[in-house]
């Protein structure tokens, strides 16, 4: 398993991955210098966050192998299929699951995501519209969903 920081617009991230891809992107509060060396497994996963950050990059193209129970891989699957600038309510992934009675159940899968940004978790909301809970705090979620916002304008929320 191999190990590497970067710093982002939304702090540092902490990236996992071996051979048989990327297990864990995790946001960390405070400040770490950025590895220097980045392993080969790591490299495109590096490499494809900078596009993102820089808007030169709205999807990914990156071998995953984040780690949960099958519904859990079932979820992050689905939140997959969310387009960049898109969002989906909670009720839409249960909807789309196959049964809107899981919808506590795709939540907290949700809200279990190991790896950050690249399934994006972070385009699910309210049924309302409102900004919900984000593993990586309201703030990160707030800002990579106006970073993918199509409309240019001070706030979503």
């Amino acid at each position: 398993m191999h190990k590497v920081y970067i710093n982002s617009p939304v702090g540092t991230l902490e990236i996992e991955g071996d051979d048989q891809g990327i297990t864990a992107i995790t946001f960390l509060d405070g400040d770490l210098p950025s590895t220097d060396e980045i392993p080969d497994v790591l490299k495109d996963a590096v490499q494809q966050l900078n596009e993102y950050f820089a808007k030169e990059r709205t999807d990914f193209d990156l071998k995953l192998n984040p780690r949960g129970t099958d519904f859990q891989r079932k979820v992050w699957s689905q939140l997959q299929t969310i387009s960049f600038g898109k969002t989906a309510s909670y009720l839409d992934m249960a909807k789309a699951l196959g049964d809107p009675k899981v919808i506590r159940a795709a939540a907290s899968a949700n809200g279990k995501n190991p790896i950050s940004i690249i399934i994006p978790c972070h385009r699910v909301i309210g049924s309302d519209g409102s900004l919900t809970g984000y593993a990586g705090g309201l703030h990160r979620k707030k800002w990579l969903l106006e970073h993918e916002s199509p409309l240019k304008q001070t706030s979503l929320f």
